[in-house]
């Protein structure tokens, strides 16, 4: 039996279509749901969404401190495993969730595969980039979704044999999730949108939106390109963005902020965009799979593979190199090749557990 264990709607989406993958060859799953970011009973619609069966298990820990929230997963998922031993505990990404899930499996001697391994910011300011490197350096199962991750395993002394590269699933997940969107909701009517007539903005990361001057900056930049170009920059802003700008009474002049969207109302409005801005990595990846060019408002990234595909470019917060990067991408042919593989990572993955005898 796999054992997926999830936290985030990032881990949802791109552990999606590894679920799916399970239900298509009849193989026997749980999901624990430990509710980091959201709580268990918000998700429902969520999962509702993407058609996918309730979590069996749900942790509920809420938000709190790194350490706080770290141990509440640990402690949970632990009581999970010492009553029902998996075959393998699945967990995805750079999260808490992610980092605890495989700690407490790796305690327990119970194999661990992490989806999306290998990536690196070289940046350990960033928590998730001590999770990563925690997560990778403890499982047995390395699903690699480039070449470049591969090579940041072995750069760190992990044994070739526990790695393979399979993809990224998100690459399966755009492909399978547009397609349920694209029957469910219209975001472009609803907001009174064209088709390549607005930029999308996101920003959450707390190194952006905790540091007065950088938010400052970012809104600024924003600004200038809606003079620039005359077209809406559409912000749906997070809960915590919001709450910054207010701490901070920051102007949102000349920003389309709106409320936050579900994931497959989002997903119609990155594939429509004329251009994306954005510091989550996940939409770096989403943009570039979906032919629409990025604007990353950081000053590196953990997906190196879409700078060098030519999809994106690093800008950082100043507000001229903001516009100057929109200026530069605007203009670019959408003609570049996806570099996270075909959309068949879900089925790779599964294929790795089985000659590995983990199912």
């Amino acid at each position: 039996m796999i054992l997926f264990v999830i936290g985030t709607r990032p881990e949802i989406i791109k552990m999606s279509p590894v679920i799916r993958e399970c239900n298509h060859q009849g193989l026997e799953y749980s999901v624990v749901h430990t509710g980091q970011h959201y709580s268990y009973a918000m998700d429902r619609i969520f999962f509702e969404q993407l058609d996918l069966l309730w979590p069996e298990y749900n942790l509920d820990v809420g938000s709190g401190t790194h350490g706080a929230q770290t141990a509440a997963i640990l402690t949970g998922i632990e009581d999970i495993l010492q009553k029902n031993p998996p075959g393998i505990v699945l967990i995805q990404g750079d999260t808490n969730t992610a980092c605890a899930g495989a700690l407490a499996a790796a305690k327990l001697h119970i194999p661990v595969g992490h989806v999306e391994a290998g990536l690196r910011s070289f940046d350990r300011s960033m928590p998730e980039e001590i999770n990563r490197i925690i997560a990778d350096h403890v499982s047995d199962q390395l699903y690699a979704p480039t070449a470049i991750s591969r090579q940041n395993l072995l750069h760190e002394g992990i044994n070739a044999e526990k790695i393979t590269v399979t993809g990224n699933t998100v690459v399966d997940a755009v492909w399978q999730n547009i397609r349920i969107a694209q029957q469910k909701v219209h975001p472009l009517e609803e907001l009174g949108l064209e088709p390549r007539g607005y930029f999308l903005v996101t920003a959450h990361r707390v190194e952006n939106v905790d540091d007065p001057r950088r938010l400052a900056e970012i809104l600024t930049g924003l600004k200038k390109i809606s003079e620039r170009f005359g077209l809406p920059v559409v912000f749906p802003m997070h809960p915590r963005t919001q709450k910054m700008v207010g701490e901070f009474s920051l102007s949102t002049e000349g920003i389309r902020v709106i409320d936050p969207v579900g994931y497959l109302q989002f997903l119609i409005l990155e594939s429509m965009a004329a251009l994306i801005l954005t510091d989550s990595g996940g939409v770096q990846e989403e943009s570039c799979i979906l032919s629409v060019p990025c604007v990353t408002l950081r000053e590196n990234t953990e997906r190196p593979e879409t700078i060098t595909a030519g999809s994106n470019i690093l800008a950082g917060t100043h507000p001229e190199k903001i516009l100057s990067a929109a200026d530069r991408m605007i203009e670019i042919p959408r003609t570049w090749s996806n570099p996270f593989g075909k959309g068949d990572a879900a089925q790779r993955i599964i294929g790795v557990c089985k000659k590995r005898g983990t199912l």
